[in-house]
This record gives structure tokens, sequence and C-alpha cells, in this order.
């Protein structure tokens, strides 16, 4: 964000999901605010925090996205410089790489200045579709579940602090959690290349964050998918479920011959969702697994929610060790 000068453009693609006859892409027009990851300072920590939120949005303008086969689609982005393609297609399928990723790229078709476009106008994005020989998916949270938030804490003080004030260089994933999640992807064949979709109520506005911070940590690439940042002032349809209700029934309701490993914490509302799900979804669920939290009351009450609990197989765990060895017992991994 600059006051004397025009920043310029880019566009952020999100990692989405899809099928071989339908698309599913999605990702965000928006000045390029020059947030540095590197930055360390609590200053520019404040100041990188700020320029997530108060983002300058390229509204309603012409996009183009071109796909490996050569087909071109014509979209344009809404009131929040957003773009969505939903719609069927075919031939995609023989395009996909080895863990199934089916690339795409997008570009300003035109813009009301002639301002720079970052990349050469030229953004990459990816669209997973499951190969059609994984043995089962994997939901997982990210807050509590991979990454120290502090969503237990007293008035969510540590999520504060740790949005704002810290880096992902400084964000500790939780130990050993990317190797659990490598040995799920991988499968009991170890070649299977099981898609991995990472759920969170953090805000779009964290998306490259989040992107990093898995990275970074080795973590399975897998799509990301965040919720709307919505203002008093906002009028746009509100969804009829929850934002993880919704992202979870629409996967599941995509991947119909796909089970599905659930991976939550303790702390908020996974377990109760995640309960719900199974009921919505009979035979569809493989497993259960929570991460503890240091709140005794919160685990109390979990821990007696799942004590006579018989209908999917549940594990509370405190390391990944005990979840690595419960998902080799029931030979979800070698």
């Amino acid at each position: 964000m600059s006051w004397f000068n025009k920043d310029p453009l880019q566009i952020i693609t999100f990692k989405t999901y899809g099928t071989a006859s339908h698309l599913y892409l999605k990702g965000r027009a928006l000045e390029d605010e020059d947030i540095d990851l590197e930055k360390k300072s609590w200053f520019s920590l404040l100041v990188n925090s700020w320029k997530r939120f108060e983002t300058d949005e390229i509204r309603n303008t012409p996009l183009k996205i071109t796909l490996p086969n050569g087909k071109i689609i014509e979209s344009s982005t809404d009131a929040e410089g957003y773009y969505l393609i939903d719609e069927s297609t075919e031939n995609t399928i023989e395009h996909i790489d080895t863990e199934g990723w089916l690339a795409y790229e997008v570009a300003y078709t035109s813009t009301r200045d002639s301002r720079k476009i970052q990349l050469k106008n030229c953004f990459l994005g990816q669209m997973l579709i499951p190969k059609i020989d994984s043995s089962f998916g994997v939901i997982s949270d990210i807050d509590d579940t991979i990454l120290h938030t502090g969503v237990a804490s007293t008035l969510k003080w540590r999520v504060i602090v740790n949005t704002f004030f810290k880096t992902p260089h400084k964000r500790k994933a939780l130990e050993g959690s990317a190797e659990f999640y490598h040995a799920l992807h991988n499968g009991k064949s170890c070649t299977e290349a099981n898609p991995i979709f990472y759920v969170s109520n953090s805000p779009w506005n964290l998306y490259r964050y989040l992107e990093f911070f898995l990275k970074m940590n080795n973590f399975p690439k897998g799509p990301i998918l965040l919720r709307d940042l919505r203002t008093p002032f906002d009028r746009t349809p509100r969804s009829e479920l929850a934002h993880k209700y919704h992202e979870i029934y629409n996967i599941l309701n995509t991947y119909v011959d796909l089970k599905f490993i659930l991976i939550g914490d303790c702390g908020e509302k996974d377990a109760y969702i995640y309960l719900d799900v199974v009921k919505a979804f009979p035979n569809r669920i493989a497993a259960i697994y929570l991460r503890s939290v240091d709140h005794s009351r919160k685990m109390k009450k979990i821990s007696n929610l799942f004590e006579n609990y018989k209908a999917v197989p549940v594990r509370i765990v405190q390391t990944s060790d005990e979840a690595i060895k419960h998902a080799k017992k029931h030979k979800f991994i070698a």
C-alpha cells in the first residue's frame, strides 16, 4: 500500500480441488503490498499484518484462464477481487502430474490503467484431482492441530500474539506432525498419493502466510480452504452451513467413493463437527485423530464425549508418535 505511488498488481491463486470432469479454480486479484516474510521487528510484523487485512482488491476486472489442454476461459473478478471457475470440463486427466495436480495460468486481460503487473502477467495456479488408486483422503484442521496457535488460551490472546507478531519462520509445527501427514499421504504402499485437505477458520487474508508455513515445515501439498472475512456491511449471501461443515461436506460429496480420516484438536469444535460428519456420512470416515490441548476442562469434556464411542476409531493423542502407531495398527500407513 502506498499513498504516493500505485502498487503493482498481482493474482494470488489458491490451491483448490476438483475432478477429471469438473473444474473448481479460485484466487484473488490484489495490489501487491510488498509483504516481506523475512522482516522480524515488532513494528514491521504489525505493518505486515495490517497489509494482510487492509487489502486493495482489483474489482470487476476481466481475467483469462489458460488450461494445459489449450482451452481458454474468460472470467472476471467480483466486488472483493475473487475469481471463481466452477464448471464442467474434459480432457484434463492426462495433464495432471504424478501427485494429481492440474496446473493452469491466469492473467489480466485488461486494467483501468497502465500499472505494472507482477510476474509478467502470468500467475500459476493448481487444482488437485486425487489419483484413482488413493486408499483414503485426509481432512485436517490447522490451528493447534499442526500449528501452535493458542485457540484454547484465555480470551485467545495467544492467537493475537502469534498471528500479528510472529513470522511463519517463528511459528512452530507440532512435533512429528509433518512426518505423520507424509505417512498418510503415501499410504500403506508408500506410493498412493492420498489427498490432504487443510481446512481452517482463518480468513483468506492469511492464505500465503499459511501456505508458506506448510511448505517451510515440509507438509504434503494440499488445498488450503479458508473462510471469507465478513464485515457488518457485507451483503453477500451467507452459507447455510458453518465454514468447516460446508468445506468438509463438499469434499465428501465430491469424492463419493473415497473414505476419509479427520484430524483436529480438542480446543475448539472439531470433535463435535466430526461427530456430526460421521452421522451425515455413514461408512465414509475411517478414523478420527484429535490432538490434546493444554486446557484441563476442555480435555475432560472431550474425553467424556468419546468414552464409549464405537462408530469409528477415535484417538486422542498428545504426540504424533501416538497417532503414527495407531495408524499403523489400523493399516492406514506402512
